[in-house]
C-alpha cells in the first residue's frame, strides 16, 4: 500500500519538492519556522544538524510519546 504526505507546509520552499530521505538528511533550518539561530541552538545543545538527527534525538522522541500517550487518554 502506497503512503503518500504533503510536507510542503512543514518545509521551507527549496526542500518541498525533495525526496523523504533527501529530507531527513536536511538541515533542521529546512523546517519551516525553524531559523538558523533556531538550528545553531539545537546544534549547540543536542548536537542536532539535521531533521533527522533531530527525529531520533530520545529527549524528542521521549517528549512525543508523552504528549502522545497523555492525549490517547482523552
Amino acid at each position: 500500500m502506497a503512503v503518500t504526505a504533503d510536507l510542503a507546509k512543514l518545509l521551507d520552499r527549496a526542500y518541498e519538492d525533495k525526496s523523504l530521505e533527501e529530507i531527513v538528511k536536511a538541515p533542521v533550518e529546512a523546517l519551516s519556522g525553524v531559523s538558523a539561530e533556531d538550528a545553531e541552538m539545537l546544534k549547540k545543545a543536542f548536537h542536532i544538524k539535521t531533521i533527522g538527527d533531530l527525529g531520533r534525538n530520545k529527549f524528542f522522541r521521549a517528549a512525543t510519546a508523552m504528549v502522545d500517550l497523555t492525549e490517547s487518554q482523552k
